[in-house]
């Protein structure tokens, strides 16, 4: 029973020791990033169904709210959150103290991209974004959802996009998200050992072509429901 309890907690320590490491903290960092991916598919798919109509997409937002497993669902996302954002960050300083000229080294060898020098930044305005986001959509800061009453989300999600400040800053920050996975995407993937010098490229490619559909995607609502439908209406009121 003894030697079993010693290998146990030999076995812990070096898990804890690995999650210590710095490949380790890489490697948490990139599984978090690519389950947030996993998230932000199925988001953009239920979202899509606002191009259905507000009769699909409340449906749909009456089905995840009535949904037993919701509140699991939401805690696992907060915690990927956390990890991804807090060893990311961490990961950085650590970077900046050891190589203090670790940037000057890389100028001019086209070896970095505006999504890699930019990881920081977008991290930091996506998580304002998603702050900002719940606090809109889903605890109602705004009273916009009392005011839609029964006409449900889809009214409330209107009511937020027909305000052009708040539809231009939801581009805005979906553009800094859809950065940010232009080059997270193929670092995550990169981190589990997928590098070869025929496959990257193409990985590179797909991590963008990812990016580029995410912010198309979540970018199609403002700019149609914000910006486009509210032109259609002022011109066919005109008339």
């Amino acid at each position: 029973m003894e030697a079993k309890a010693n290998s146990a907690s030999k076995c812990s320590c070096r898990v804890f020791e690995f999650l210590e490491s710095s490949i380790g903290k890489k490697i948490m960092v990139a599984a978090a990033g690519l389950l947030l991916c996993g998230f932000l598919i199925t988001h953009l798919l239920g979202n899509l169904l606002m191009f259905v109509g507000g009769d699909a997409f409340n449906k749909y937002a009456e089905a995840l709210e009535h949904n037993p497993l919701l509140p699991i669902a939401e805690i696992g996302l907060v915690a990927l959150f956390v990890v991804h954002i807090i060893l990311a960050y961490r990961a950085t300083y650590l970077n900046r103290a050891a190589r203090p000229e670790g940037y000057q080294v890389y100028k001019g060898k086209g070896a970095r991209t505006p999504g890699s020098r930019t990881m920081a930044i977008t991290g930091t305005l996506v998580l304002a974004f998603v702050i900002i986001h719940v606090a809109t959509f889903k605890y109602d800061v705004g009273g916009f959802k009392g005011m839609a009453g029964e006409e449900g989300l889809f009214a409330h999600v209107l009511g937020w996009f027909a305000n052009p400040w708040y539809a231009a800053f939801y581009v805005l920050a979906v553009g800094g998200v859809g950065l940010h996975l232009s080059h997270g995407v193929q670092s995550a993937i990169q981190t589990f050992g997928l590098n070869h010098p025929r496959y990257t490229p193409l990985i590179k490619k797909a991590g963008l072509a990812f990016a580029g559909l995410i912010f198309l995607g979540f970018a199609s609502f403002p700019v149609y429901f914000g910006f486009i439908k509210n032109c259609m209406s002022c011109a066919g009121g005109a008339h």
